[in-house]
């Protein structure tokens, strides 16, 4: 078995440099050729061991480091969407992930869901604290390496940078990451490293690349080993249209070989399918599948680890974000069903009430469905593709059974106008984003909102469970009104509400609860005001130390344990049951 090129995936938020990292060691411009400096497709760049040898130099000889890995394999990525198209069973095929955060912006949203992914996905991770250059004062060395770059800054910028690095090394530990500056990681195997460096400048370009095959090297041997000559195993990273060919498929080879001619399964929404294989297109080292300077060499095999383009017919149902394997004739049959069931438990329709999901590729939709989870979030649909009217529709039957789960979270994926007309009018909330944080974010502020809503039209039209004490020596007036200072011992009392004595009669109405001369809206447990009571006289209807309920109709019992129980407390349920139990024994 031979070592393969370890898969790296690059991931960071909106312009924090992403592809000028990579454009850096590519020594290429793609991202000026960008609209907007923004990376806008997938792709992924081969980085032979020749390169990172010449890179990083002497560096390698003083680290002891043998470069036994063939190369780097980089793919470069807008946002998530390459790293969750290389799911695989259990985790992604990725095997390292370099996390890029700009050093002036820090954790943005896009970071902090990156992390969460490369958390749910368990993969090992670098932190590049890209953009030092911009660091004030700082002092461009022409050094590609880092140490020799700090040593010729001045103190103040030296201390402005670990103050940066510091925020960083805080916010990781509060997601439960011990990190430090690679220099002074102690054991790489429980510490994140963190390499500053500068994507315009290329210092400390040398220490990301040593670290990302050395620490692949030490750690992910046994995952690096390859059978050369086995059938091949890859994912689909995009669809594509090309000119003269009609629809290809990008695909990262992670283990053995594929070949022209060759037969694969793949899957598709209605199931699994099989072609064979018309053409191979492979970049060249050092080049862009999505953007290449010269046109693609045509190839009769590619093995592991690499990025290869495939023509075929029948491949326009293809999915981003699953599997394709060589077949032969035989286990054609077998592995489409294997791979029907893998996307049908991906693409769930469920019996049970949860928010609708729609997403641009089975990746996003299991990466977001896992989000949501974990957040203990319920999904009765996810699906791929645009939101549609039957989405809306599925969306307001989930609204009849539970209010605040009858919603549409739409990740990178657009509505279409039947879908737009039809939530307006059943107001349906449809929430879209092109970041998994944001949207889960997003859907819980309105969740929490909508709860708010409730609880003050609950509270605004049902007569709540509340529990006072009448306290010694505080009757300021016996009757007409009956004033007395009290304790409330649970629930919350509000002005309004008739009370009931011990014996279980009704003995008046709140008209006001004072606090220090203060009227209030309402009192909470805890609290000790003074309360106003119509009809009721000091000593025939109450007394020191006597416990008051409120006086909660049977309807408003009900209601508040069928429609509002999720609002409800212990206490407020214990109280409900004190207060129909008082009223029996009347």
């Amino acid at each position: 078995m031979k070592i393969r090129q370890p898969i790296v995936v690059v991931l960071g938020h909106v312009d924090h440099g992403k592809t000028s990292v990579l454009d850096r060691i590519r020594k290429t411009t793609v991202s000026k050729r960008e609209a907007g400096g923004i990376t806008q497709h997938i792709g992924a760049s081969e980085v032979p061991a020749e390169v990172i040898k010449r890179i990083c130099g002497d560096a390698l000889k003083k680290m002891k480091v043998e470069l036994k890995i063939p190369g780097l394999l980089f793919i470069d990525t807008p946002g998530h969407e390459a790293f969750t198209n290389l799911r695989q069973r259990g985790g992604s095929m990725a095997d390292m992930a370099v996390l890029i955060v700009d050093v002036a912006q820090g954790f943005q949203p896009q970071t902090l869901e990156a992390i969460g992914i490369l958390k749910e996905y368990k993969t090992p991770f670098i932190v590049a604290l890209n953009k030092i250059d911009l660091v004030d004062g700082w002092h461009n060395s022409k050094e590609v390496c880092f140490p020799k770059a700090l040593v010729k800054q001045r103190e103040d910028v030296k201390e402005r940078l670990d103050e940066k690095l510091y925020q960083v090394v805080g916010k990781l530990h509060e997601l439960g990451f011990e990190a430090e500056r690679f220099d002074r990681v102690s054991d790489h195997s429980k510490q994140l490293a963190i390499v500053p460096l500068s994507a315009k400048t290329g210092e400390g370009i040398m220490e990301l690349l040593m670290l990302l095959a050395g620490l692949s090297q030490k750690y992910l041997e046994n995952r690096l080993k390859t059978e050369v000559k086995g059938k091949g195993k890859a994912n689909i990273l995009e669809v594509k249209e090309e000119r003269g060919l009609g629809t290809t498929i990008d695909v990262i080879l992670y283990d053995g070989t594929i070949r022209k001619n060759d037969l694969i399964v793949f899957a598709t929404e209605k199931g699994g399918s099989h072609t064979k294989i018309r053409a191979l297109l492979k970049p060249k080292p050092l080049d862009e599948m999505r953007d290449p300077r010269q046109k693609f060499d045509s190839v009769e095999e590619a093995h592991a680890a690499c990025g290869v383009k495939i023509y075929a017919p029948g491949l326009d149902g293809a999915l981003a974000g699953t599997a394709i394997r060589i077949v032969d004739e035989s286990e054609v049959e077998g592995l489409k069903r294997e791979m029907a069931k893998e996307v049908k438990s991906i693409l769930v329709s469920r019996d049970y009430a949860g928010v609708i999901v729609k997403a641009d590729t089975v990746g996003s939709v299991e990466a977001l469905r896992r989000m949501l989870e974990k957040e203990n979030i319920a999904v009765k649909k996810a699906g791929i593709g645009h939101v549609n009217k039957r989405d809306v529709n599925e969306a307001a039957a989930v609204k009849n059974e539970d209010a605040f789960l009858g919603v549409i979270l739409a990740f990178n994926v657009r509505s279409l106008q039947d879908a737009l007309e039809e939530a307006e009018v059943k107001k349906i909330p449809i929430m879209n984003s092109s970041v998994i944080y944001t949207l889960i974010e997003e859907y819980k502020s309105w969740r929490a909102e909508e709860e708010r809503k409730e609880r003050e039209e609950a509270y605004k039209k049902l007569v709540a469970p509340a529990k006072i004490k009448v306290l010694d020596d505080h009757c300021f007036r016996a009757s007409k009104p009956c004033i007395v200072g009290v304790e409330v011992l649970g629930g919350r009392l509000k002005p309004h509400v008739r009370l009931l004595g011990e014996s279980g009669e009704s003995i008046g109405e709140v008209k006001e609860i004072q606090d220090e001369g203060k009227s209030l809206e309402e009192a909470g447990e805890g609290m000790k005001v003074a309360v106003s009571i119509s009809e009721a006289v000091f000593e025939k209807d109450l007394g020191f130390g006597d416990k008051l309920l409120t006086d909660v109709p049977k309807e408003h019992v009900f209601e508040w344990r069928e429609k509002y129980a999720s609002m409800l407390s212990e206490i407020d349920k214990e109280l409900l049951d004190e207060i129909m139990r008082r009223k029996r024994e009347r």
